[in-house]
């Protein structure tokens, strides 16, 4: 028996405004239910108005999916009864969606797979739902918040697949600029839908809602795929049961049992028209369209001969892949940007903005590049620079006047050297060419890092060959 996983995931978007009403939406750390208006309240009288930004970005992620945006869509209430829900229904789109079909291409294990999408719509979101001991807290300021739904269909075959999928979809979003998509504050959440098949046949489904982490989605549908298995091997019937995932304990916690649509007793929502999209706004956008990860990576491997691995580093952040496109155009080996950014910046990038420029790491690259400062020197000016201690010329030019290139002195400290280590030697001799960097390194010991590598290495070869 094979899994066959499908996931809703929920997007919020970047807006500025909630969708439909004026209250800010930059919710996370503002004090609760200050964020609210009778509109995202559902207070008597009040009429909602759609955002037409949360529309735009909604189309902007429509069209990065290859998805087909219809002309026309419709906003419908899904009703429930929940105490985050102040009016009592939720205004989606479910008979009329934004945008049918598409496709995420992502990496598992060096394979490229596809993963079709069924449909994505815009909806609002539900406030928060705070637990502290024996009481819940209730917290408004989430609701009305702007969201993307997207619904792939059901060609995940594996936990780790699901997960793959989802870092792909996340650094799609972030390079689009519609969703900083960070899971730990809810920006990005998960609902998977896990089935086994037979013969080719899906069976009932088991639905996890609300994973917010890409653990979280990877042990929560392990345990799933566990659940229907040890129940068909028990020769027992799968009921559609609705989970959600206790992390603290690793297990699944029945919610819902046989839960379906007309549950919720969807209708179109009287207080809105339909959503037009004129062909001339959706073109506008989509020449406005930003370059996709997938086609940057494409492209960094034929013009910088970039790895597959460091690739995704650098694209998993948008800032940190235009620093690093910055970097690689000022330094004449692109390939040395990757290292010294995810080797040697990386542990100082705490926050988005990077702890020095990206001209001023291409002027450092290019020292080390041109044998005008040694390696080991260039990564404590690195750290300075990061740490605040210091400017970059101040320091590259007092590195640079203590540089060692008097090669006659360097000669003396070389013959020392080969001397003091015959067994290297001899290893260079018969072909290790290993032995180099460990007798070159010595020498930088012997000078404390201020001898210029390159002169080392090659006064090295010259003796090394008498």
């Amino acid at each position: 028996m094979e899994a066959a996983i499908g996931l809703e995931i929920h997007v919020q978007l970047l807006t500025r405004t909630k969708l439909f009403c004026s209250c800010r939406a930059d919710y996370f750390a503002a004090p609760p239910n200050t964020l609210t208006c009778p509109v995202c309240l559902g207070l008597p009288g009040a009429l909602p108005v759609l955002n037409k930004r949360a529309v735009e970005l909604a189309l902007r992620v429509a069209l990065a999916l290859g998805a087909q945006v219809q002309k026309t869509s419709q906003f419908d209430r899904k009703n429930y009864f929940y105490p985050d829900l102040p009016k009592g229904y939720q205004i989606t789109q479910r008979e009329v969606p934004l945008a049918l079909g598409g496709t995420v291409p992502f990496k598992v294990e060096g394979q490229t797979k596809i993963v079709r999408l069924r449909e994505m719509h815009l909806e609002e979101d539900a406030g928060k739902l705070i637990h502290t001991g024996a009481k819940t807290l209730i917290d408004f300021n989430r609701s009305g918040v702007p969201l993307v739904e997207i619904v792939t269909e059901p060609d995940l075959r594996s936990p780790r697949e699901a997960r793959d999928f989802l870092r792909t979809l996340r650094t799609l979003l972030r390079h689009l600029r519609v969703s900083n998509a960070d899971m730990e504050k809810g920006e990005l959440r998960c609902d998977a839908n896990v089935s086994l098949m037979v013969d080719g046949r899906l069976g009932i489904k088991t639905e996890i809602k609300n994973l917010n982490s890409f653990r979280a989605v990877e042990k929560a549908i392990s345990a799933a795929i566990e659940y229907q298995q040890e129940k068909v091997s028990r020769g027992e019937q799968i009921e559609q049961v609705t989970f959600g995932w206790d992390d603290s304990r690793g297990e699944l916690v029945v919610q819902r049992v046989k839960e379906e649509a007309h549950d919720y007793r969807y209708f179109p929502d009287p207080d809105l028209v339909p959503l037009e999209i004129p062909s001339a706004w959706l073109e506008e956008i989509r020449v406005k369209m930003p370059e996709l990860p997938w086609e940057r990576e494409a492209r960094w491997l034929r013009e910088y001969h970039v790895p597959e691995r460091e690739a995704e580093a650098l694209l998993a952040e948008p800032v940190r892949a235009d620093f690093f496109e910055e970097v690689a155009k000022n330094v004449p080996n692109p390939q040395a940007a990757v290292g010294w950014i995810l080797s040697e910046l990386l542990p100082y990038w705490i926050d988005e903005k990077p702890p020095i420029s990206a001209e001023e790491l291409a002027l450092l690259i290019r020292k080390v590049e041109e044998g005008n400062l040694p390696r080991t020197k260039a990564k404590e000016i690195l750290e300075q620079v990061a740490t605040g201690k210091g400017s970059l010329s101040e320091l590259i030019r007092a590195a640079e006047g203590e540089i060692l290139r008097d090669e006659e002195g360097l000669r003396a400290l070389v013959s020392e050297i080969l001397a003091a280590n015959p067994a290297a030697v001899a290893d260079y001799r018969r072909g290790k060419t290993q032995a180099l960097s460990f007798l070159v390194g010595q020498a930088m010991k012997k000078t404390k890092g201020r001898a210029d590598p390159k002169v080392l290495a090659q006064i090295f070869q010259e003796l090394l060959k008498e």
